[in-house]
C-alpha cells in the first residue's frame, strides 16, 4: 500500500518529469524521452549525468564556473538525474553549493551512494555527511556502490528509506566481470534500482542483468556509455552511419547515448561532462528516434 510519504515523493517526482521538459518542448518541439521507474511509476528524464571526474574540480576556479552553466543547461534542457557518490572525490561537496546557488535543488533528481563503508554506523555516518554536503535533508536515490558491504549496506539504504531519507534504493557496479555478482545481488534483493556499464562495445549487460532488471521490475542507470572515451578513439575520422540523420543524430555522442538507450531495460544514462557545449550535445540524445534492432547492429560492425 503506497503510504501518505510515498505519494508526495512521487507527485514531487512527478512533476519533475512533467514540468522540466516543456522549456524544451519551447525549443525544440517536443520533450525529451521519458521513462517510468517501476517501483513508483513516476517518469523520469531518460539523459541525465554523471560527476565523476567532472565535478572533481577546486571551488572557484575556471572549471567550477563552467559547471554552473553546464548544469544550467542540464536543467533547461529537460534533465533532472545527476549520480554522485561521497567518494568521488570532492564532488558532493561541490554539486551541493551550485545547485543551491542555482536554485536547482528542487528540479533535482539526486542519486548518490554508500561507498566503500563497512557496518551501519559507518553508513549512517557516511549518510549524514552527504547530506551535509548536498545542502539538502533528503534524496531520491541511495545506492550501494559496486557491492561493498551490500548485505549490511542495503538495509541501512531501506532504513533510511523508512525514514524518508531516500525514495529508491539501489545497487550499482561498473565493470562486465561483476555482472553476475550484480545480476545475483539484485534477484535475492530486488532493489528499485541497479546500475552498470553498458556501450556499445561493453554490452555484457545484455546476456543476464538488463533481462533480469525488466523482468523484475528495476529501473536501470547505465554507465560508461563511453567506453571511459575508448569509443571515440575508435571513431576518430570516421562519418557518422548514412542513418544517423533518421534518428536526428548530429555527433557521435548523442550516437552511442541512443544505442543505450535502445535498449528498454535502460532507464536513464548518466554521461559526466564539466564542459558546457558537450552537456548540450549529449542532451540532444533524449530526443527523436531511438535506434532500431538493424541499427544498433550496424553500428555495432562498425565500430568494430
Amino acid at each position: 500500500m503506497q503510504t501518505r510519504r510515498d505519494f508526495l515523493w512521487t507527485a514531487s517526482l512527478a512533476g519533475i518529469a512533467l514540468t522540466a521538459p516543456c522549456a524544451v518542448a519551447q525549443t525544440r518541439g517536443e520533450p525529451m524521452l521519458t521513462r517510468k521507474i517501476p517501483a513508483s511509476g513516476a517518469a523520469i528524464p531518460a539523459i541525465g549525468m554523471g560527476t565523476s571526474g567532472s565535478f572533481e574540480v577546486s571551488p572557484g576556479g575556471p572549471e567550477y564556473q563552467a559547471l554552473k552553466d553546464v548544469l544550467k543547461r542540464f536543467f533547461e534542457g529537460g534533465a533532472v538525474l545527476i549520480d554522485t557518490a561521497p567518494t568521488y572525490s570532492n564532488a558532493e561537496e561541490v554539486l551541493g553549493p551550485l545547485l543551491a546557488e542555482g536554485g536547482w535543488r528542487k528540479r533535482a533528481f539526486i542519486a548518490t551512494k554508500l561507498s566503500r563503508v563497512r557496518g551501519r554506523d559507518e553508513g549512517m555516518a557516511q549518510f549524514k555527511a552527504t547530506l551535509k554536503n548536498l545542502r539538502t535533508d533528503k534524496v531520491e536515490l541511495l545506492q550501494v556502490h559496486n557491492l561493498g558491504d551490500w548485505q549490511t549496506q542495503i538495509e541501512v539504504a531501506r532504513e533510511l528509506q523508512k525514514q524518508g531519507k531516500t525514495q529508491y534504493v539501489g545497487v550499482t557496479h561498473y565493470v562486465e566481470s561483476a555482472q553476475d555478482a550484480l545480476a545475483d545481488v539484485v534477484q535475492k534483493t530486488k532493489p528499485d534500482f541497479l546500475q552498470i556499464n553498458y556501450s556499445v562495445t561493453q554490452r555484457g549487460a545484455e546476456k543476464r542483468v538488463l533481462p533480469m532488471a525488466k523482468d523484475l521490475g528495476v529501473a536501470v542507470l547505465t554507465n560508461r556509455n563511453f567506453d571511459d572515451g575508448a569509443l571515440f578513439q575508435r571513431v576518430k575520422g570516421v562519418a557518422l552511419p548514412v542513418w544517423a540523420a533518421e534518428v536526428q543524430v548530429a555527433s557521435w555522442a548523442q550516437l552511442f547515448l541512443k544505442f543505450a538507450l535502445s535498449h528498454d531495460a535502460v532507464t536513464a544514462v548518466i554521461p559526466a561532462t564539466g564542459k558546457p557545449d558537450r552537456q548540450s550535445d549529449n542532451l540532444k540524445a533524449g530526443f527523436g528516434p531511438l535506434l532500431s534492432a538493424a541499427q544498433k547492429a550496424d553500428l555495432i560492425k562498425l565500430i568494430g
